[in-house]
This record gives C-alpha cells, structure tokens and sequence, in this order.
C-alpha cells in the first residue's frame, strides 16, 4: 500500500488568538482588521448565534473550546497557534487588532518579551466605572506582587509561542491574563506598555459587563496573585 503523506499546517508569521463567546456581529470588523500575513484563529467557546460559521466563512481557523472560560479559550488557541509569535485581541470589536503591529515588531527586534495594550476609552461606555475600578486594584495588587509598574491587564498583547506555552498557564477563567503577567514577570521577562483606543464594544460583555461580573473576575484573577514563584519556570 502506498504510504499516505501529509502536509505540516501552513506556517504564518503571527497568529491572533481571538476568544470567542456570540460575537457574530463584530467578527466582520474584527477579520478584516487583521494584518495581511497573519492567521486570525477565533476560539469558539460555546456561541449560539453562528459565530463560528462567520469566522470560517471569512477566512479564520475556527478551533472549538467546549469548557467555558476565557482563559480556556485563550489557551485552546495559543495550543493550536503554530507562528513564532501570538497576539491575543478581544473579539467584540473594542480592539483593533491592526493595533498589534507594533507590539509584534518590538518583541522580534527583541525589545520586549509581553507587549501589553493599556486602553484608553473613546467614547461614551467603552469602559464601565466598575471594570475601570477593578482593572486599577488588580494593577495595584500586581505591582505589590511583583514590583511591574503596568496600568492595565488588557486582552491586547503579544510574545512568542514557545515562551509563552513554557509558562505552564493553568488558570482558565478570568485570571488567565492575569497569571500570564505574573508567571512573566517571576520569570524576567521584559514587559512593556503601549497606549491603545479601547472603544465600545459590539454586544453585551460576558465578564465586566456588570458589578458581580467584575467581582468575579477580581476574585480569579485576586486567586492567580495568591500563587507563590515557581522556582525555574521557563525563560524567555
């Protein structure tokens, strides 16, 4: 019998993790800001309104999380990104993924090793006071934590793939980006912050969409601060 081959996936030069919860409505802005080049790879994580099917119609490898849970979501497709380097971007429309450009050039001239968005609202309701608040403690308690001085724990960043998977993330709520700067930071890397236009989101939001949502995610992410340094986790 003649053996069968395969073909290695398609290599990309960046892959967008963009996790994915009823979001039909935004992908179409969202796909067509992702720079030529790149692989958008939308995380369906349980929609019912055909976000899935849109994606795939317009271009995207759709990857399928059954457990619910950003950071399920946001893990499912850092396992499937195949790129040297992976963004992750908000799906909802409140960030422009074309924004990453820059924070991908950085870390390949070896400037950074995280790039982090920090959001500036435009616009009335692009950042409710209650998620402002919690966004600002959690800032606090991660500089007490670990002496980083960021402002925001934003959805917009980037760094490699290998790095970012030998930090053996395990949170997959809330706390995930969260954990991810902290494991980076007891780790070394050099983490960087860059303005970003953070900007009303399409839809209703899952998490800080209101005040017991936000202090669901403040108490996750309040969990993964909680966590002592492992000794030797993964450079850079």
């Amino acid at each position: 019998m003649k053996a069968v081959t395969t073909s290695p996936p398609p290599r990309h030069d960046v892959d967008v993790v963009l996790p994915c919860l009823n979001e039909a409505e935004a992908l179409p802005w969202v796909l067509a800001r992702i720079p030529s080049g790149w692989r958008a790879v939308v995380v369906d994580n349980g929609s019912t309104d055909g976000s899935a099917e849109v994606a795939r119609g317009l271009g995207a490898t759709v990857v399928h999380e059954q457990r619910r849970g950003f950071g399920a979501a946001c893990h499912a497709g850092l396992s499937a990104a195949t790129a040297d380097v992976v963004c992750f971007c908000d799906c909802d429309a409140s960030l422009d993924p074309a924004l990453l450009i820059p924070f991908v050039r950085e870390v390949r001239a070896g400037g950074a090793d995280l790039v982090l968005g920090r959001r500036r609202p435009r616009g009335r309701g692009a950042w409710p006071a209650h998620a402002r608040a919690g966004n600002l403690a959690l800032a606090l308690m991660l500089r007490r934590r670990t002496g980083l001085r960021v402002h925001d724990l934003g959805p917009l960043r980037a760094a490699r793939r290998e790095a970012l998977l030998a930090l053996d993330l395990t949170d997959r709520r809330s706390g995930y980006p969260l954990q991810m700067v902290v494991r980076a930071a007891d780790a070394g890397w050099r983490i960087t912050e860059h303005d970003v236009p953070y900007l009303p989101r399409t839809g209703a939001s899952k998490v800080t969409g209101t005040w017991r949502g936000t202090w669901q995610a403040v108490r996750d992410m309040s969990r993964v601060l909680a966590e002592a340094p492992a000794a030797g986790r993964a450079a850079r």
